[in-house]
Parts: structure tokens; sequence; C-alpha cells
């Protein structure tokens, strides 16, 4: 079982920057693929980034490529999503999901999610 507490949301004009956290409970947090997704409201949750059990392979969505990286700190067991340039249509909860196979989690089938932090980008 792993818990994932999402934190680091908050308001920031257009062109500012956030650093987004995601703290995994248990031991194996190594074991496991991370990605973050993000959903605005009322359109559907959309994949924004992940990385690998060892973090040599990230994947981003084409919306954030350049502007976000997507990091891990196995010893700390935490994944991080550093967005730069930040826009009114980055607007959304993100969230975090873990899953012990990768091409799962990047597909959003991961097992575990947290409950979101809300980012909010004023123009």
């Amino acid at each position: 079982q792993v818990q994932l507490v999402e934190s680091g949301g908050g308001l920031v004009q257009a062109g500012g920057s956030l650093r987004l956290s995601c703290a995994a409970s248990g031991r194996t947090f190594s074991r496991y693929g991370m990605a973050w997704f993000r959903q605005a409201p009322g359109k559907e949750r959309e994949f924004v980034a992940a990385i690998s059990q060892s973090g040599r392979s990230t994947n981003y969505a084409d919306s954030v490529k350049g502007r976000f990286t997507i990091s891990r700190d196995n010893a700390k067991n935490t994944v991080f999503l550093e967005m730069l340039s930040l826009k009114p249509e980055d607007t959304a909860v993100y969230y975090c999901a873990a899953d012990s196979d990768y091409p799962r989690v990047v597909r959003a089938l991961g097992d575990y999610w947290g409950q979101g932090t809300q980012v909010t980008v004023s123009s």
C-alpha cells in the first residue's frame, strides 16, 4: 500500500513558477514509476509527466515540454514537478500517481493516487 500526498500548489501569475511535491509512504518508493496528471474544471484528466523507478526515463505531455521538469528523490520518497513559465491554461488540480509498472502509470492506470493540489495561474 502506498499513500501519496501532494503539496506546493497555489495561485501564481502567468509567467511565474511553482514546484509541486508528492510524498509517498512506505519503504518501497523506488519500485514505483511515478507520474503527474491534471484535471481542469469541465475537462478530462490529462497526463503531464512521468518518471521511471530509477529516474533515468521521463515522459512529458507536449503542452508542458520545455517548461515542466519531473524529478524524484528516492531517499526522501518524493517526486517533484518543477513548473516554469506557467500559463493560465495550466490551471488545474494536479495529481500524482504511482504504479510498479511504469507503462501503466503513464497511461493513468496506476494503482495509487493522491488527493491533488490546486494550481491556479492568473492572466
